[in-house]
């Protein structure tokens, strides 16, 4: 009696502790958060119209990812379709609508890191591809390297069979006439201080995913730089700059005046403090953006990390944001102080 008494206790010592690793590696907590760029995003400055259309189209994007969180699929999954909603919208400064060059023309970056592997793919400066995540993450998956540019990376994704349109696709009225305006002001020789001209460098769409096996990936898609010249390139193609997800740490997407994110490596930096100082994403992002002012820049991060906390901090009026958990609680904040 005493040894099946034994036996019996041992199975269930195995039987939980297969239970328990069961439970270590699947989770039901997950959570989703996007950015749609930052700068000077002032109440007064926005009609109702305006302010209920940007607050549709972030919870609709929003919405797309945490499905798909729901239902058990990946956060590349995730960030990839949920950023597809935002490349889709003009209002937002990647794919249609995103901001013109100095010759009128739109050109596109993005970026995507997986935090289980940290695997990542960019494109950089491409003219036809109708959502540019999606080619980050086939640079990723389909081919040797991280970053492709230009026309070769127009050509790759042609060659993947992704989405190509004509760049007259992705121009509108509005980024005409912002291009328009900050032309014109730019023959001032105080340009360079107009609010006008400085806000010209903000904007982006990024997602930042955790998935219910508990990997982080991160996202990012822009149109750059109103009026950028020589082929400019931002931080939110660069991994480290714009983009950034280890799920020893965090995952983070970045928007803002690009040469202080590259310069302060932002998405590296928040990551680095999480892992090798023990800073909670909050205190780690508010330490970098002040950084970023500190040099004289402007902008905003967004935050996960694999308990599914999250951050959204910015040093500017504004921030289109929005946040799902894994109760399916939605935020959609626009200004500062919400």
């Amino acid at each position: 009696m005493r040894f099946l008494f034994s036996v019996l206790f041992s199975f269930l010592l195995i039987q939980c502790a297969g239970e328990q690793q069961i439970a270590a590696t699947t989770s039901s907590s997950f959570g989703i958060v996007i950015h749609g760029g930052a700068g000077t995003i002032l109440k007064e400055n926005m009609t109702p119209e305006t302010e209920k259309a940007y607050r549709k189209t972030l919870a609709a994007a929003i919405e797309v990812g945490h499905a798909i969180l729901k239902a058990g699929g990946t956060s590349q999954q995730a960030v990839e379709k949920t950023i597809h909603v935002m490349e889709n919208s003009p209002l937002f400064n990647a794919g249609k609508g995103a901001v013109l060059n100095a010759n009128g023309f739109a050109s596109l970056d993005a970026s995507f890191m997986n935090g289980e592997t940290l695997d990542a793919g960019a494109i950089a400066g491409v003219s036809h591809i109708k959502n540019p995540i999606s080619a980050a993450i086939g640079v990723m998956d389909q081919s040797p390297h991280v970053m492709l540019s230009g026309k070769g990376a127009d050509q790759f994704a042609m060659e993947l069979g992704l989405d190509t349109v004509p760049n007259a696709y992705f121009i509108t009225e509005r980024r005409k006439n912002a291009l328009k305006r900050v032309q014109d002001r730019e023959q001032n020789k105080f340009a360079f201080y107009d609010p006008f001209i400085k806000d010209s460098k903000f904007g982006t769409v990024g997602c930042v995913a955790l998935d219910k096996n508990g990997n982080l990936a991160a996202g990012t898609s822009t149109g750059g730089m109103t009026n950028k010249k020589w082929d400019r390139i931002g931080d939110a193609p660069i991994i480290g700059a714009g983009t950034y997800a280890n799920n020893a740490s965090c995952g983070v997407s970045a928007t803002g005046w690009g040469e202080f994110f590259i310069r302060s490596v932002v998405a590296h930096d928040i990551a680095a403090l999480v892992e090798y100082k023990g800073l909670d994403i909050a205190t780690a992002s508010k330490q970098v953006i002040q950084k970023v002012e500190d040099l004289g820049g402007d902008g905003g991060v967004i935050v996960l990390d694999t308990k599914g906390n999250v951050a959204m901090e910015f040093n500017t009026a504004g921030m289109y944001r929005a946040h799902m958990d894994a109760e399916g609680n939605l935020s959609v904040k626009i200004y500062k102080g919400e």
